[in-house]
């Protein structure tokens, strides 16, 4: 079984509330969530609406499937024009 893990810190363009950042990252999640059935959290800067962290993780029989699916999530984040990735760490355990 292999793990993982990925830690993504955006800086959100056109947000200019808490409301907005909200708003954004639930899209986000959400489709993350459905495209590539990971699990999604917002794991910090919770209080500053032009930044956020977010956690992905996933779970499979193999480590090429994890890296794969990791990847398609970094490159589907990338393609989001309300975000840019400043911090991106990924572990496969």
């Amino acid at each position: 079984m292999f793990t993982g893990i990925c830690r993504l810190d955006l800086m959100l363009h056109g947000s200019g509330s808490l409301k907005d950042k909200r708003r954004i990252l639930k899209s986000i999640i959400e489709k993350l969530k459905n495209r590539y059935n990971v699990s999604v959290a917002e794991v910090g800067s919770n209080d500053k609406w032009q930044t956020a962290s977010i956690g992905v993780s996933t779970v499979s029989n193999s480590r090429l499937q994890t890296d794969r699916v990791l990847d398609a999530v970094i490159r589907f984040v990338e393609t989001d024009v309300r975000v840019e990735i400043t911090y991106c760490h990924r572990e496969t355990i």
